[in-house]
């Protein structure tokens, strides 16, 4: 909804969304493109983009999958992980060290990270309750309804399983992706600055814009994307933007 609109596999630029990170990048200026996606791992989000046309290197990506480390390694050394999520994104996690485990040795773990499935595993989110009960965290990558698609709104599967953990458990569920304080230090990380030095532009109120605000970044938020027409007008002032654009095309005249 900011830079691209995906229509089932395929996924299009939004005009002027490659001319901005070009601009972007010309003025020397770091960047990096944070998408709440968590069924692959980021480079593969990465080399999806460039495939559409956007001028995204590897490492350029941030995905919840990113943001959960910062939080687990707050846990302490060698927090061992219940991931619900994709193959894809259970192996990038074993890749970057993070010790994940079947859902049958899922006593003791220290924490249960919901992302992106495809598939809802009744037997597995069962087990992931009890593991809860037990005490360990729960975490998601994405705790709202919807994200937005080239013919509306997506429904979120990860926050639909995490509910279902949540009911089971009583427990509330710690968001690790947008908008959350691990996003916002695996944000900072990444770009080297203080999240008061950073821009945060999107689509999406309650993501990206929350995530901004978060932080202390300035924001923009885009209307390419799930907020579209919303009056911001009627919202407090703590949860407005800093500035709102139609599309990021208009961003050009900032460089």
């Amino acid at each position: 909804g900011t830079l691209v609109h995906r229509d089932g596999a395929k996924v299009h630029p939004i005009p002027g969304a490659c001319d901005l990170l070009e601009r972007i990048a010309a003025s020397g200026r770091p960047y990096a493109l944070f998408t709440n996606g968590s069924h692959h791992a980021p480079d593969s989000f990465a080399r999806e983009l460039r495939d559409a046309g956007l001028p995204i290197a590897d490492g350029q990506v941030l995905t919840p999958l990113c943001s959960a480390q910062a939080y687990l390694r707050r846990l302490g050394a060698d927090p061992s992980v219940l991931v619900i999520g994709t193959d894809d994104g259970r192996t990038y996690l074993r890749e970057v060290g993070v010790r994940v485990v079947d859902g049958d040795d899922a006593a003791g773990v220290h924490a249960v990270l919901v992302a992106h499935t495809n598939n809802a595993d009744l037997d597995e989110i069962e087990r992931a309750a009890h593991a809860v009960i037990a005490g360990a965290r729960l975490l998601t990558g994405n705790y709202v309804p919807a994200y937005a698609g080239a013919h509306g709104p997506i429904l979120s599967r990860g926050a639909m399983v995490t509910a279902a953990i949540a009911k089971a458990t009583g427990r509330r569920p710690v968001v690790v992706g947008k908008p959350s304080r691990s996003a916002v230090r695996e944000m900072s990380h990444r770009l080297g600055l203080p999240a008061s030095e950073l821009v945060v532009v999107g689509d999406d109120l309650r993501l990206d814009i929350a995530l901004g605000r978060l932080g202390g970044s300035a924001t923009v938020l885009v209307r390419s994307g799930i907020s579209g027409a919303l009056d911001v007008s009627n919202l407090p002032e703590s949860e407005r933007p800093d500035a709102i654009v139609d599309s990021v095309a208009e961003l050009l005249r900032w460089f």
